[in-house]
C-alpha cells in the first residue's frame, strides 16, 4: 500500500551534510544579485506596489516569450489554475479530466470550485497524461481538460486539443514546471506550452526554472474574452472601483515579485541550456557506467523539448537507493511519493489501490536527481558513481 509519506530509513541526524545542494538558490542569486536589488530599489522608491508598472512590463514580455496574445500575472501557479477554470465558468457539478501523478494544485483547483477530478492513467515514458486514454473519460458533464507537461516535458498536445476539439472542450496546459518547453506537431510547427491549448497556466515558485522570491503565477491566452474576464477575476471581480461585476477573488502578482522576474526572465534561456547540457551529461554518464539495465532514464520523445524542471530517473530499489545517495551526501527529492487519486483529500472520488496502475507504479520507483544550472560535472559523476557502487554491492 501506498504511504503518504515515505520517510527515510537514515536517521537525520547521523547523516553526514549534503555535498551540494539540491537546487543552488544562492548561486543563481549571485549571479544577478546587483540587478536585482536595483530593480527591487525601483520599486521602493516608487512605492507602486500593487499593479505597478513592472507587473505590466513583464505580462508583455511574457507572452512575447509564450508567443500568445496576452498573459495575466497572479498570486500563484495555484492561484492560475483555479482563475483559468473560473474563467471558463467551470462550477459545482462539472467534470475536469487530468492526471494523478502531478502536484496537488491541478486536481485541488477543481474540486475547490465544486467540480470534479476525473483522472486518467500516465504514459509511463513521460509520465504525462496517457492521451490514448483522454476519449475514455470525457462524459457530458465533462467542462475542460487539464494536461500537465509534468518536469518540464511537453504532453502529448496534438492528440489532446483533437481529442478536445471534437467534443468541443477547452484544454487547460498545466505549464507550472515547463517555462520554454516546445512542442512539435505532425506539420512540424513547434509551439511553445501555454500558447496550444486555450489557456496556460505557470508557477513563479523559487524551485521553478523562472522562480521568484516568493509566490507567483501567469496565466497565457489567444482569447481576448478570457483574459478581459482574468483580468476581473483576480481583482475581486471588480472592473470600477467598488463595482462588482462577477465574484472574483484577490489572487494579484505584486510588483516587487514581477522586478524581479524581469530581472531573471533575461537569464532564463541561459538557464535553460544549462539544464539541457546537464540532463546529456547524466545520460552519457549513466551509459558509461552501464546502469541501463538498473535505472531508466527521463523519456524524450521526437519534437518534444524538455526543459528539465526535474530530472527524474526510475530505479529498483529506490528507497534504498535514496538512503545510500543520503549517506554518502547526495541530495535527492521524490516527485511524488503518492499519486492524487490515493490521498486522503480525494478519497471522496471513490478510486482505489489499482485504479492507475503506471501512476502508482512511478510514485514507487521516481527519482529526481539535482540538474540546477550550476551544477558541475564532476558533481555529476559523483553522483552517477555513488548510484553505480549501490548497484554494483547488489549484483
Amino acid at each position: 500500500m501506498h504511504s503518504i509519506t515515505k520517510p527515510t530509513k537514515l536517521a537525520e541526524h547521523s547523516a553526514p551534510p549534503l555535498l551540494f545542494p539540491f537546487l543552488d538558490l544562492k548561486a543563481e542569486y549571485a549571479l544577478m544579485k546587483e540587478e536585482i536589488r536595483a530593480a527591487v530599489d525601483k520599486v521602493l522608491e516608487s512605492q507602486q506596489f500593487i499593479m505597478g508598472p513592472p507587473v505590466r512590463e513583464l505580462e508583455s514580455e511574457f507572452a512575447a516569450l509564450v508567443g500568445c496574445r496576452f498573459a495575466l500575472g497572479c498570486a500563484s501557479g495555484s492561484d492560475a489554475l483555479l482563475l483559468a477554470l473560473m474563467a471558463l465558468g467551470v462550477g459545482y457539478g462539472d467534470e475536469v479530466v487530468t492526471s494523478p501523478f502531478t502536484f496537488v494544485a491541478t486536481a485541488g483547483s477543481i474540486s475547490r470550485l465544486g467540480a470534479k477530478p476525473v483522472f486518467i492513467d500516465i504514459d509511463p515514458e513521460t509520465y504525462n497524461l496517457d492521451a490514448k486514454e483522454l476519449g475514455t473519460a470525457i462524459t457530458r458533464r465533462t467542462k475542460a481538460i487539464i494536461p500537465v507537461h509534468l518536469f518540464g516535458l511537453p504532453a502529448e498536445m496534438e492528440t489532446i486539443t483533437r481529442i478536445a476539439a471534437a467534443h468541443r472542450m477547452p484544454v487547460i496546459e498545466d505549464a507550472a514546471q515547463a517555462i520554454g518547453a516546445r512542442y512539435r506537431d505532425s506539420r512540424h510547427q513547434y509551439r511553445n506550452v501555454g500558447n496550444i491549448g486555450e489557456l496556460g497556466c505557470f508557477s513563479f515558485f523559487p524551485s521553478k526554472n523562472l522562480g521568484g522570491a516568493g509566490d507567483g503565477g501567469m496565466i497565457t491566452t489567444n482569447n481576448p474574452d478570457f483574459a478581459e474576464r482574468l483580468a476581473v477575476l483576480r481583482d475581486h471581480g471588480s472592473r470600477k472601483k467598488y463595482r462588482y461585476d462577477l465574484l472574483g477573488m484577490n489572487s494579484r502578482l505584486d510588483s516587487l515579485q514581477a522586478a524581479i522576474l524581469r530581472v531573471k526572465l533575461r537569464y532564463l534561456d541561459g538557464f535553460t541550456n544549462a539544464r539541457r547540457r546537464n540532463a546529456d551529461r547524466y545520460r552519457t554518464l549513466v551509459e558509461q557506467a552501464g546502469l541501463d539495465k538498473w535505472i531508466t532514464l527521463p523519456g524524450q520523445p521526437q519534437g518534444r523539448q524538455h526543459v528539465y524542471n526535474q530530472f527524474v530517473i526510475r530505479a529498483q530499489k529506490r528507497d534504498q537507493l535514496r538512503d545510500h545517495l543520503r549517506a554518502r551526501g547526495i541530495p535527492t527529492e521524490i516527485y511524488y511519493p503518492c499519486p492524487l487519486h490515493l490521498q486522503p483529500a480525494f478519497a471522496c472520488l471513490g478510486y482505489a489501490q489499482g485504479a492507475f496502475p503506471q501512476a502508482e507504479e512511478a510514485s514507487d520507483h521516481v527519482l529526481a536527481l539535482p540538474v540546477f544550472p550550476q551544477i558541475s560535472e564532476d558533481q555529476q559523476k559523483i553522483v552517477v558513481n555513488a548510484i553505480a557502487d549501490f548497484f554494483a554491492a547488489r549484483t
